[in-house]
Formats: C-alpha cells, sequence, structure tokens
C-alpha cells in the first residue's frame, strides 16, 4: 500500500506481507499478500475466522515474528533489516501487549505485576513506583496497588496487566482477545479503558472474533485465507466512542449494550 504525498507517516505500514510456515514437506501459507497502514491514534481491530491468519498477523504487527516476503515498517523501521536483539528492543520499547490470559505473575502485587517491565528496563526504583501507580490510576485500580492477582476479579487482573502495556510508554498497544475471559461487564470495563487510552492519543491494534467488542474500533480490518477481506471505517466517528454516555464532560459505558444474550 502506497502513501499519499503529504500524509502523515503510519505507525505500522504492512507491504505486500507474506508468512508462510514449512510442516515437513507441508507449506502452510498463512499470509498472502497481506498490504494496509495504520495512522498513528487509530483503533483498528482485526477479525477473522480460525485459520484466516490474524494470529499470524499479530504476530507480525507484535515483532514476535518476521514476514518471509515483503517488509513491514514500525514507526518507519523496516524489521526485517533489524537482528534479533535489534528486534527485541524495537519490540518492547514501541508496543505493549495485553493478551486474553492476564499473564500476571501470582504472587506479587498488582504493582509489582506493573513494575516488571521497568525492572528489567533498570528504571530506578523511585521512578518505576511512581509510573506504576499512574498506570494504575489510568486503568482505574489505585486501590488495588497491593493486592496479588488471586484478590482481584478477572477484569481487574486484565486492567492490570493493560497498565503493564502502558508503563512504557509504547507508541501502540497491541491487545490480543483481551475480552476472551470476562463476562459482558468486565469486557465492558476493559473495553472502557481502551478507549479512553485511544482518546488521549495512543495507538490501539485490537485481536478479536466479537463484533460487539469490534464495533469499538474507528477501523475494522476481516481476514480471511490469509488476505484482508474487508478494510472499512465507522461511517462517523464521535468524540465518544461507541457505547459512550457523555456525562458532565466524562464518559462512561452504558454496558447493557454489551451484555450476551442467554445461551
Amino acid at each position: 500500500m502506497s502513501v499519499p504525498a503529504g500524509s502523515p507517516r503510519p505507525i505500522i505500514e504492512l507491504r505486500r506481507v507474506v508468512k508462510t510456515y514449512e510442516l515437513g514437506k507441508t507449506a502452510v501459507h498463512a499470509l498472502r499478500g497481506v498490504d494496509f497502514a495504520v495512522t498513528r491514534g487509530d483503533f483498528v481491530a482485526i477479525m477473522g475466522a480460525s485459520g484466516s491468519g490474524k494470529s499470524t498477523l499479530m504476530n507480525v504487527i507484535g515483532c514476535l515474528d518476521v514476514p518471509t516476503k515483503g517488509s513491514y515498517l514500525l514507526d518507519g523501521i523496516d524489521v526485517r533489516r533489524l537482528d534479533e536483539h535489534q528486534h527485541a528492543l524495537v519490540r518492547n520499547r514501541k508496543i505493549g501487549f495485553v493478551f486474553q490470559s492476564y499473564n500476571l505473575i501470582p504472587r506479587t502485587t498488582a504493582l509489582q505485576n506493573v513494575e516488571l517491565p521497568m525492572v528489567y528496563a533498570r528504571v530506578p526504583t523511585r521512578e518505576r513506583r511512581a509510573r506504576a501507580l499512574e498506570a494504575l490510576r489510568i486503568v482505574g485500580l489505585s486501590n488495588r496497588a497491593g493486592h496479588v492477582p488471586a484478590e482481584l476479579s478477572g477484569g481487574q487482573q486484565q486492567r492490570v496487566a493493560v497498565a503493564r502495556a502502558i508503563v512504557t510508554n509504547p507508541a501502540i498497544v497491541l491487545a490480543d482477545e483481551p475480552t476472551g475471559n470476562l463476562d459482558s461487564v468486565a469486557s465492558a470495563e476493559i473495553m472502557q479503558v481502551l478507549c479512553r487510552l485511544n482518546v488521549t492519543g495512543r495507538t490501539i491494534i485490537l485481536i478479536t472474533h466479537e463484533h460487539d467488542i469490534a464495533s469499538f474500533a474507528k477501523r475494522l480490518i476481516v481476514l480471511r485465507d490469509g488476505h484482508v477481506l474487508e478494510d472499512s471505517r465507522a461511517a462517523a466517528v464521535s468524540a465518544a466512542p461507541p457505547g459512550f454516555i457523555p456525562d458532565n464532560g466524562k464518559q462512561h459505558l452504558d454496558s447493557r449494550r454489551h451484555e450476551k444474550a442467554p445461551a
């Protein structure tokens, strides 16, 4: 995909990306020429059935894997040209990950879990603590900083995971099925957090199989058999994300709109 002259440089740009895996004598074509760009501050949902290539695409965007052919530019950097060490540095500095399973350390507090990326980066203790507390405040968990994961609900654990993802101030938050283990109310809370982050300028890439969750995004990309089947933008993106009701200048989620129908 070419970027029109004068347009802002995309933060994510995939150019005819192909990913092929060799399983014995069989070649599995997971991505077959995926081509799109994402500008800074966008909110993109990626959907697709099992086997569509969305997990492989997530791995490529998250710098957990590299294309077989084509190029992937992350904030202007062609990741295929980086060695393993440089690849890891770019991934850790540019992307915050939120996974379906939370991936919290059981015997450490919410605050310590959020601090963890900064421990690896050798951020001084005082700064580390202040930034972790601020990240927990952003996700609405200041009063749970001293609780271990077992003392938190699933939605609260996922909010801790979001706080950990943003504490290093990455350019992109990549959320892989972040509501997959949650009920409708907790799912609504997580989407509220992601929408607030996006409103403040954070780029959000959301992998999901749920249409009601994808509806929060400004743009939808649908994959089928390794190809982009659909790339559409919301007809009208208002200042308030879908599902939000303004109240004295604040935004609140009407979770009733997102309750799942009884089985």
